[in-house]
């Protein structure tokens, strides 16, 4: 699976990054960091959960 992100949409707010720490953090700016673009399938339960957390709907899941 693939984590895609609209950038345009994402306000960086930093839910998903509560919902899965694995996957995404906060630089020092403000802006998302994907820590693992293709994460395993043992992460899409984190993935979903931080699908589900965001406000703008900035994030998807590809395969």
């Amino acid at each position: 699976m693939k984590i895609v992100i609209d950038w345009v949409r994402c306000e960086g707010n930093g839910a998903c990054v509560v919902a899965a720490p694995e996957l995404f953090d906060i630089d020092n700016e403000d802006m998302l960091i994907v820590l693992d673009e293709t994460p395993s399938e043992d992460k899409r339960a984190a993935l979903e959960r931080a699908v589900a957390s965001c406000p703008r709907r900035a994030i998807v899941i590809e395969g």
